[in-house]
C-alpha cells in the first residue's frame, strides 16, 4: 500500500518539507501534526470499540445458541 515510499529519497523528502513550511508556515506545522496525531488515536480507539463489540456479540450468540 505504501510501496511508493520506498523510492522517496532524502531530497524528495526536503522539497516536501519546504512546501509544507511554505504552505502552512512553521508555526502551525507542530499543531497540525498534534491534530493528526490526536485524530489517528481517536480513530484507532473507534476501532478498538467496534471490535470489542463485534466479539461480545459474538459470544452472546454462542451462549444463546448453546442453551
Amino acid at each position: 500500500m505504501l510501496g511508493f515510499l520506498q523510492n522517496i529519497g532524502m531530497t524528495e523528502l526536503i522539497v516536501i518539507l519546504l512546501i509544507l513550511v511554505l504552505l502552512f508556515g512553521a508555526t502551525k506545522i507542530p499543531a497540525l501534526a498534534r491534530a493528526l496525531g490526536k485524530s489517528v488515536k481517536e480513530f484507532k480507539g473507534g476501532i478498538r470499540e467496534g471490535d470489542e463489540e463485534v466479539k461480545d456479540k459474538k459470544e452472546e450468540d454462542k451462549k444463546e445458541d448453546s442453551k
